[in-house]
């Protein structure tokens, strides 16, 4: 781009300067044609012409072209024709100075490549010393300057808006990776975030990461020598020092040397040590935690140039952090390819050890390749997407059906893109309001995603939310919480709590509990969700006030009018900051305090009269009504960035409609008139018992009050910010 820029500004200028000389050109002519009146391009004008009295014939005289005139057309030629040749010239020119200027390695043409090796110490270049050697330098030196200045900032804004969230080290790599970012650079990112108030889990993250990076570092070199025999007891010396809060871990032994068998033989040999090759390193027996460790700080100092403050030991280092040891060992095993025993792990006993050798169960190859693109399909996806933000929901299937075909005809019917299409299509028809078609497609995609990414993996935890929330709209509530819980407990393992998406999982349990009637557990996690808005999004966000909002509804329906009415008007402060008094939102919050406010009062009124009276006090009625599943579940898609359309805003046939709307309306009109029949019998049957019993009272005038109706119960928050 750089290139083609430059190269267009140096041709504009160059058309410019041509125009301009023509323009000169011209007026040299016109200034000419001035002065001389009477010679037009070498003809005679009517003026120069000789006419005689009355009526006489004009005798035509032909001028003959001077030398003078001769010599100024010859230069007119002249110059035209070289500023061609230089103009020809000058696009050769162009061409070498945008090239020099944007880096390239040819005068000719455009080419960039890059040399990874051009600063390396250990590597002798044959070109070195050469024109085309510094170019080389000069290329690698300039990508540096633009991952500093420009990818590095833009991923860190990308961060604090909350357009991206990694989870784990995998995801983190993948978004550096689409930026142009190496990995190298993690040190750099690291101390940027350092100091930002609302990254503290990006900065948990990046420290996980460079300490998982530097252990891996390490454990190749430490690994190099180390014979068949031992490469078990090896790997669980290494864990245990790098994870273990055991002091000084020995070379493990297995359970059965541990229990006792095998006694008899070893019976001479009482200083017994593990059976070793001769030309094996057994470097790795000696092995101690502070010694790793300082082994990991000097790494990570050395290579990704960041220092870690502060932490002298190990457990206060990831305790200050709050860096889970579950999460550290997960990131090892990925990395180094290690399938571990499943069972609890106790990291902090001090008694014995972690791991023993049978915990280590098979050790996998992890190869670095690249991934291929399947472009037409990949196109075909975006299309789609793009549809689906104009509202053109019907032409976005069609698209994200092409890419689903054309992913299977490349790729197979498993892998990660395809269950990112069925995810998609799984969306797409639960907006139209096809629920076992959107049932069935998202089943599909977790499968893929289990097999393909993980059973830990974010993605995977995104398809089992997203299922929950079909499941929960086919009134699967029991199968919806299970997916909801199963994908919170992952990211627990993965990352742990204190992480933005935890404020979207909190939530979506908080409102299918809020559904069932779970209050007390309902509080709880949106209690939850409100702290990491407010930890991560801040106080006055909009985040925050979607959190006061939803936990006043929960509260009012359980009967704490005081703390709703308290959560409702930090939810009203925000929106009157951000929108003003004439917002709907802002209207909207201001009712809810209006019907919190009666009710309050009410309740403590009752309370009162019953304090005074004893327990015959008349009770002044209250309302507390319970949630609607219509809008819990419209709640539930607002928070996912979903927008369902209604099923009457859905296209009918042509063919037949009028007959169908005709046969339906005549339905509707008998089943009225057979409800109302029915209710007149009811009401006709209770004035008789009335009049026998004797229980035609009158009303009292605290029952014949009208209830406002509830706003809480129905007012789903829609601001911009969980679009």
């Amino acid at each position: 781009m750089v290139f083609i820029r430059y190269a267009a500004s140096l041709l504009m200028q160059e058309q410019q300067k041509h125009q301009t000389s023509n323009n000169e050109i011209n007026k040299d002519q016109n200034k000419q044609a001035e002065s001389n009146p009477e010679k037009v391009n070498g003809e005679s004008t009517p003026n120069g012409m000789a006419a005689e009295k009355g009526e006489e014939e004009v005798e035509k005289t032909e001028v003959t072209p001077t030398e003078g005139d001769m010599t100024e057309q010859e230069k007119k030629l002249n110059t035209i024709s070289a500023t061609k040749e230089t103009f020809g010239e000058n696009h050769i020119d162009i061409i070498k100075k945008a090239a020099l200027f944007a880096g390239s390695l040819s005068n000719t043409e455009f080419d960039i490549r890059f040399n990874p090796d051009i600063y390396s110490d250990g590597v002798i270049h044959a070109h070195e010393g050469t024109e085309q050697f510094e170019r080389e330098k000069k290329i690698i030196i300039d990508a540096a300057h633009f991952v500093l200045g420009v990818q590095i900032p833009t991923f860190i804004r990308e961060c604090q808006e909350h357009t991206i969230a990694p989870l784990d080290g995998t995801t983190l790599t993948e978004m550096l990776h689409q930026r142009g970012i190496n990995m190298r650079y993690l040190g750099t990112v690291t101390a940027i975030v350092q100091n930002a108030a609302l990254l503290t889990y990006l900065y948990k993250l990046l420290v996980s990461e460079l300490i998982t990076r530097s252990a891996k570092h390490i454990y190749k070199t430490y690994m190099q020598g180390v014979g068949m025999v031992n490469l078990a007891a090896a790997k669980t010396q290494f864990l245990n020092c790098y994870l273990s809060s055991f002091a000084n871990p020995l070379p493990a032994k297995t359970e059965d040397e541990m229990n006792g068998y095998g006694r008899k033989k070893n019976k001479k040999k009482k200083n017994r040590t593990l059976p070793t090759i001769a030309n094996d390193n057994n470097g790795w027996a000696s092995l101690t935690p502070l010694d790793l460790w300082s082994s990991i700080k000097t790494e990570i100092k050395d290579y990704f140039h960041f220092e870690l403050e502060g932490c002298e030991d190990k457990d206060t280092m990831l305790q200050n952090l709050q860096i889970q040891k579950v999460t550290l060992l997960r990131e090892f095993c990925r990395r180094m390819g290690l399938q571990l025993l499943i069972r609890e792990y106790v990291f902090d006993g001090k008694q014995k050890p972690t791991f023993t050798e049978d915990d280590i169960l098979n050790v996998f190859p992890q190869p670095k390749h690249i991934n291929p693109v399947a472009s037409d399909a990949y196109n075909f996806y975006q299309s789609g997407q793009a549809k689906i933000q104009q509202g053109l929901y019907r032409d976005a299937t069609e698209l994200i059906q092409e890419s689903l075909n054309l992913f299977t005809n490349v790729y197979g019917p498993m892998h990660s893109e395809i269950g990112t299409c069925m995810r998609t299509l799984a969306k797409l028809h639960y907006i139209n309001a096809e629920l076992p078609e959107a049932l069935d497609m998202q089943e599909k995609a977790v499968m893929i995603s289990e097999r393909c990414n993980g059973l830990d993996h974010p993605t995977t935890m995104t398809e089992y939310m997203h299922l929950a929330l079909y499941c929960f709209a086919s009134n699967q509530v029991t199968n919806a919480l299970k997916l909801m819980y199963r994908a919170r407990y992952l990211a627990m393992l993965v990352f742990g709590e204190d992480h933005p998406e935890f404020a979207q999982i909190d939530s979506n349990i908080g409102l299918v509990l809020h559904g069932v009637g779970e209050y007390d557990l309902s509080i709880k996690f949106l209690q939850s969700a409100l702290y990491n808005s407010i930890q991560f999004h801040g106080a006055k966000s909009l985040k925050a006030a979607l959190g006061y909002h939803l936990l006043a509804r929960v509260q009012s329906c359980k009967g704490n009018f005081r703390g709703a009415l308290k959560n409702e008007k930090g939810a009203y402060q925000i929106y009157k900051q951000h929108y003003g008094e004439t917002h709907d939102k802002t209207k909207e919050s201001s009712e809810c305090l209006k019907y919190l406010t009666h009710q309050a009062v009410t309740l403590q009124k009752t309370m009162n009269e019953i304090k005074k009276a004893g327990p015959r006090a008349a009770m002044q009625p209250f309302n507390i009504t319970p949630p609607s599943f219509s809008s819990v579940l419209e709640t539930i898609d607002m928070i996912n960035g979903i927008f369902r359309i209604p099923f009457t805003v859905r296209a009918v046939p042509k063919e037949g409609g009028e007959k169908k709307t005709e046969e339906n309306g005549e339905e509707m009109a008998k089943e009225t008139k057979e409800k109302q029949t029915e209710k007149e019998k009811e009401n006709k049957q209770t004035e008789v018992k009335k009049e026998d019993e004797g229980m035609d009272e009158p009303s009292s005038p605290s029952s014949l009050e009208e209830e406002p109706s509830s706003p809480v119960s129905d007012l789903a928050s829609d601001d911009s910010v969980t679009r």
